[in-house]
């Protein structure tokens, strides 16, 4: 194997596997090995030339140390259910519905000060003296008749919840559960960084402390039977206890409340619009991470081994595309690479030395068993991902698991390798320039930059019935031939100048949700600034319920702008008249059959003026209106798809005014792709099916030539 195709891959290993690996690191050109969870690093394979990668976990794997000092075990923020009072007193079991093995009862810190019973109904959280807490249960005496309540309240993870996934998942017997605790508590803040320094003395041979991650793991909840109950990879609630939430009093001014956290059993999940408060609890998270995390990579430079941070596990804090990240000072990010999202998701991470993605499918049985077919999954993966590569590549590529259970797929094997191989053609030939880009798209929500990517996303890209027909919009973004951006609803209070630098806005999600923005649209300057942004001559795209809000007789509060509106009921009394359709629209021109708007949305009518291009029984799917200068676009949905992907490419286009723009570096056929690298001299035209295909490839200057591709090709050409 030639230099040329060896290197920026990374490979598990095992006890067990030693010649196996030994092969493998040749035949895929891989340069780093690493261990994975459960396992131990094999001498001999210290001294085969690679760079070694060490899993290094700063808040479980010390048992002993946990054990002596309970008080500084992790603690998580949880809710009970809803509990109704009958005219008698009322006894709530905290622990109901909640695993035994994950999570114990805070019983150490003062539980008037630091838990709240609210009863629902009215809203209000109950004066400490009117409840107690005793032997697992909250009891109030004399709550108000037929009124729902629910408590709030700590309680110490005695179960690290990723080690108890893996162990779920994994079937494992006979082993300790890996207890969890908390590195800013100054005793275990201590000993952590003593812990680190020994760690890294003692093995010499590691060149890469793999961190897995700092501190505060992401809100994962199991019940009794050990099934998943409530998980958000953006979950604070397992960030808390009363030492750290003293700090954020002092630092904030004003008195810390559970439901900053609890936010009435959603636990600010990433659909809830975020208070405030909650915000404020966000950013001092982020300061605080950020300062510790950098003692710890200071320690890891000193002793000299690089500093990787994994994205995920106890990420809490490290939000990657928010300014304290980069104080760290973290050498590079690795990350589970689901899609093209969680591609970008990782490769557009700023400031850090290199980035690595985490392919799937890990080498876990609940895919390498008997009957299993990781070879498409692997494919899957692959060419999803590489759309995203070719916008914005990621440094290196690798998995995970456990080798001994892909060796028995030899088929899986013969991919990865011409995976590997076709990874390192890509980077070569694209990393260090930036590709042409037609326009710039922001997409509009509550969160901005810290949700860069992660859109409407579950952890390692996973979907659900209500969000895939808004992901659907971030995936086609990720490999698409668009500037990026991520902005908040905050971002254009504080400067509604920064839309001048968009050429077009999406916003994407159900109405009333952080995608949408809710209450925000209640502020007069953040509305005007966008609607004077349209009518200036910008494009706006709207997915699903976009603005979506009851407020001043209207629930979609850009409805003059985009020439649709939702029937909510209150305007029944009004007829409606716009419902001819214009499917020969530039927007729909590629399109080979009905379109999939996924879910869809029911009782959007059109306004006299805007143009429908597709209704269903009367209720609008697609249309499209002219706002002053300005276009706009309306999608019911949009599920990811090389078709709906053009889609979204001529929504972009038709919304900006720049129809005359899509023959430079296209294709007419949607299931493949031009990507150009000007700087470089080079472009590539690349097949994103696994069946040949043949299309026309139009060039920067807007000349074309016809291509056959065979399946999965990529083609390189010189400028």
């Amino acid at each position: 194997m030639s230099e040329k195709s060896r290197g920026r891959v990374t490979i598990p290993t095992n006890l067990d596997v030693v010649p196996e690996t030994i092969d493998i690191l040749k035949r895929w050109g891989a340069d780093a090995i690493r261990d994975c969870d459960g396992t131990e690093f094999p001498t001999e394979l210290t001294k085969v030339g690679a760079k070694i990668y060490s899993t290094y976990y700063t808040t479980r794997k010390d048992n002993a140390w946990a054990k002596q000092n309970p008080d500084e075990v992790q603690q998580c923020y949880i809710m009970t259910g809803f509990h109704t009072a009958t005219g008698e007193a009322l006894s709530i079991p905290l622990m109901q519905g909640v695993s035994p093995e994950l999570m114990q009862v805070n019983e150490r810190d003062d539980p008037a000060r630091w838990w709240e019973v609210i009863d629902r109904t009215a809203g209000e959280p109950l004066p400490a003296q009117a409840w107690h807490y005793e032997n697992g249960r909250v009891v109030i005496p004399a709550p108000e008749a037929y009124h729902d309540y629910t408590v709030s309240f700590l309680a110490y993870l005695i179960w690290d919840p990723v080690h108890m996934y893996n162990a779920v998942v994994n079937d494992w017997k006979d082993f300790e559960h890996q207890i969890t605790f908390d590195v800013r508590q100054p005793k275990t803040h201590k000993f952590t960084m003593e812990r680190l320094r020994r760690f890294i003395q003692e093995h010499p041979y590691v060149n890469v402390i793999r961190y897995t991650t700092f501190f505060h793991q992401f809100t994962l909840v199991f019940d009794e039977l050990k099934r998943e109950k409530y998980v958000d990879w953006y979950g604070y609630s397992a960030s808390v206890s009363p030492y750290i939430l003293e700090q954020f009093e002092q630092e904030a001014g004003y008195p810390f409340r559970p439901e900053y956290i609890i936010d009435q059993g959603y636990y600010n999940n990433q659909y809830r619009v975020p208070g405030k408060e909650f915000r404020d609890f966000m950013a001092f998270q982020r300061r605080e991470v950020a300062r510790l995390a950098k003692e710890m990579v200071d320690i890891t430079h000193e002793l000299g081994c690089e500093a990787m941070m994994f994205l995920g596990d106890h990420w809490i804090g490290t939000e990657p595309f928010m300014p304290e990240f980069a104080t760290i000072g973290i050498d590079s990010v690795v990350g589970s690479v689901g899609n093209g999202s969680t591609l970008r998701l990782i490769s557009d991470i700023p400031g850090v030395k290199y980035t690595e993605g985490r392919f799937l499918p890990y080498f876990f049985p609940d895919t390498f068993h008997e009957g299993g077919d990781p070879v498409r999954e692997a494919k899957e993966n692959w060419v999803t991902a590489r759309r995203a590569i070719l916008r914005s590549p990621i440094d290196r590529i690798g998995y995970g698991g456990y080798l001994k259970l892909a060796l028995d797929f030899p088929e899986f094997v013969d991919y990865i390798e011409s995976v590997c191989d076709e990874f390192r053609t890509l980077y070569d030939n694209i990393k260090g320039t930036t590709p042409y880009c037609v326009k710039t798209v922001a997409v509009l929500n509550a969160w901005g930059k810290a949700r860069s990517w992660g859109c409407h996303m579950v952890h390692h890209a996973l979907y659900q019935k209500q969000n895939y027909s808004y992901a659907g919009v971030i995936e086609a973004l990720s490999g698409a031939p668009f500037d990026v951006k991520f902005i908040s609803f905050e971002d254009i209070e504080a400067d509604p100048a920064l839309l001048d630098a968009v050429d077009v806005i999406i916003n994407v999600g159900d109405g009333d949700t952080a995608h949408t923005g809710g209450v925000w649209w209640e502020k007069p300057a953040v509305a005007a600034a966008i609607k004077g942004f349209i009518h200036r001559g910008g494009g706006f795209i709207g997915v699903g319920e976009p603005a979506g809000h009851q407020y001043q007789g209207r629930y979609l509060q850009l409805a003059t702008a985009m020439g649709v509106e939702k029937e909510t009921g209150f305007t029944l009394n009004y007829d409606k008249y716009n419902w001819e359709e214009h499917p020969g629209h530039f927007i729909l021109a590629d399109c080979t059959k009905e379109m999939d708007f996924g879910e869809g949305k029911k009782s959007i009518y059109a306004l006299e003026g805007a143009q429908v291009l597709v209704q269903r029984e009367k209720e609008v799917q697609m249309a499209v209106n002219e706002f002053g200068a300005g276009r706009t676009v309306y999608i019911s949905g949009l599920p990811y798809s090389f078709e709906n992907s053009r889609v979204l490419y001529r929504s972009i286009l038709w919304a900006a005014r720049a129809e005359e723009e899509l023959h430079r570096w296209f294709s007419s056929n949607f299931n493949v792709e031009v990507h150009a690298y000007v700087k470089n001299g080079k472009y590539c035209v690349v097949n994103n099916t696994y069946e040949p295909q043949v299309t026309t490839v139009y060039k920067g200057d807007g000349s074309c030539f016809e291509l056959a591709m065979e399946a999965n090709e990529i083609r390189w050409y010189e400028i």
